[in-house]
């Protein structure tokens, strides 16, 4: 049976879940008093940071799952995604509308392939 990694175990959550090669993770805007645009931003970056954390980058994103508290913001989140994503490497992708913690205007959940131990 494959092995679980958890990365940054809190009593609520772990920071990535890493099973059979993918790991499993969600990200917020470190500093939410910014706008969509600066959480985006945000968010971005921290997702790289998390991917070189396990070894992976963003070409290797499987699938992202998008929260917008407003739907209206997809404009300028799909402007600053379309200009982050490697071309020939977009991950399967959904964007949906939805009541976030206050402050918070987006929120990703990521799944990434991550080299496995040989």
């Amino acid at each position: 049976m494959a092995e679980i990694q958890r990365i940054g175990v809190t009593p609520r959550w772990s920071d990535v879940v890493i099973h059979h090669g993918v790991a499993h993770f969600v990200e917020v805007a470190d500093d939410p008093s910014q706008d969509v645009r600066g959480q985006v931003a945000q968010i971005l970056a921290q997702i790289e940071e998390r991917l070189a954390l396990v070894g992976s980058d963003k070409t290797r994103l499987l699938q992202v799952l998008i929260y917008l508290a407003n739907l209206q913001d997809a404009p300028i989140l799909n402007e600053l995604w379309d200009a982050w994503v490697p071309t020939g490497h977009a991950p399967s992708r959904a964007c949906v509308q939805a009541g976030l913690a206050p402050g918070y205007l987006v929120e990703m959940v990521l799944t990434a392939a991550v080299p496995t131990a040989t």
